[in-house]
């Protein structure tokens, strides 16, 4: 019970993070570098699947090892790692594959992806180490 409440809290931590630079700083920003790719609704499901997989990895790879060693910066350098290589592979794919694929994106993405993921194990391992959820 506890590891799931740390995920869900976790996972509110990283969706308030996320929507808020989405739907607030950056969606003009990607409205104007994306035009015709970007969708006009989000595809919710695909949308929820990737939140709950990708918190699972920071959940995985960053916080809990974190934890276990009692190590904020241990769960920020896991954390901000995971998001680099998890936005580098992202973006390098899409620059590979999908014709006139705007580059600078790519420096927009990757510095983003590394904060959202730092912070995001920053937060989970604060939530994980709540006395509430430590018990």
């Amino acid at each position: 019970m506890r590891l799931l409440l740390g995920f869900v809290l976790t996972l509110a931590a990283f969706l308030l993070i996320d929507l808020l630079w989405l739907g607030v700083v950056a969606q003009p920003l990607y409205a104007d570098i994306l035009g015709d790719l970007l969708a006009k609704e989000p595809n919710w499901t695909a949308a929820f699947v990737f939140y709950i997989l990708y918190v699972a990895g920071i959940f995985y790879f960053a916080i809990l090892p974190a934890v276990a060693k009692k190590s904020i910066k241990h769960a920020l350098i896991n954390g901000g790692l995971f998001g680099f290589f998890n936005y580098m592979t992202y973006d390098l794919t899409n620059l590979a594959v999908i014709e006139n694929w705007p580059g600078k994106l790519t420096f927009i993405d990757l510095p983003w992806g590394i904060v959202l993921t730092g912070s995001t194990a920053l937060c989970g391992y604060y939530i994980m180490n709540l006395k509430f959820i430590k018990r």
